[in-house]
Order: C-alpha cells, then sequence, then structure tokens
C-alpha cells in the first residue's frame, strides 16, 4: 500500500536586514498580499534555510547579506491569506547599495518607528514588533 505524504506548510524565509545606522531594510510588495515586507520568499527543494535567505535578500533588495543569527519561527497558519506557510526568519547584516529588485516594488529603509508604522503583509508588524523589543 503506497502511502500519501502528509500534506505539510510551505518553507519559507525572511530576513531582517539590519543596517550599521540600526534602520532596516523593507521591500513594498509588487505582488498580492499588498504592503510592505520583510525581504523573503520560498525555500527551494535541495536548498538550506540558511542559502535560501541569502539569495532571497540579494534577489529582492540587492543585497549582499551575511547571516547574524536565525531569530525564530513563525508558523500560525493565518499568517499568510495564500496557504498555510512556516517561516524561518533570520537576522542579517548587508553591504552594498540596496534597489529593489524581483518581487519588490519599492524599497525602504527605515527606523523602528518609521517601520512599525507602515501597513505590513502577513505576519510582519509581529516579527518586528518581537525583533524591536528584543533589541531595545
Amino acid at each position: 500500500m503506497t502511502r500519501k505524504p502528509p500534506e505539510t506548510p510551505l518553507c519559507t524565509v525572511d530576513i531582517i536586514i539590519r543596517l550599521p545606522d540600526g534602520r532596516i531594510v523593507l521591500i513594498e510588495r509588487k505582488n498580492p498580499p499588498p504592503g510592505w515586507a520583510i525581504p523573503g520568499g520560498f525555500v527551494d527543494r535541495g536548498e538550506s534555510a540558511e542559502d535560501a535567505a541569502v539569495r532571497e535578500a540579494k534577489e529582492e533588495t540587492s543585497l549582499d547579506v551575511t547571516l547574524v543569527r536565525q531569530f525564530h519561527v513563525y508558523s500560525d497558519p493565518q499568517r499568510d491569506p495564500r496557504f498555510h506557510t512556516l517561516s524561518v526568519v533570520f537576522e542579517a547584516t548587508a553591504t552594498g547599495e540596496p534597489h529593489a529588485q524581483d518581487d519588490a516594488k519599492n524599497l525602504g529603509v527605515f527606523t523602528r518607528d518609521e517601520a512599525l508604522a507602515l501597513p505590513l503583509a502577513f505576519d510582519h508588524r509581529k516579527i518586528l514588533q518581537d525583533f524591536f523589543d528584543e533589541k531595545y
């Protein structure tokens, strides 16, 4: 008897890119759902979460990132209105000049208060609040 594999959440990564002055990089999404977001995306088959984070950061922001640490995992089934996802969130530093690319319509560099005042997609307000609460 062949067993059907279980349906599992899709694995994603989000990368909180912290600049030397303490500000963070966010993108405005080109595709639904709308809003500003932490750069990130799906982990490809055969790819580690760490490699996906570095790749997604480069694809969306043109920045070369160095992962500092894994921050947290967020897995609320309602975090993405399209389908159930599980996100591994990383903190990173970066070199280069940020530019919106790929799925990013715009890119901005924000302080804590500026970032939390934006219309944020997914559960990114919670992620950023958790991050800033830990940092300050």
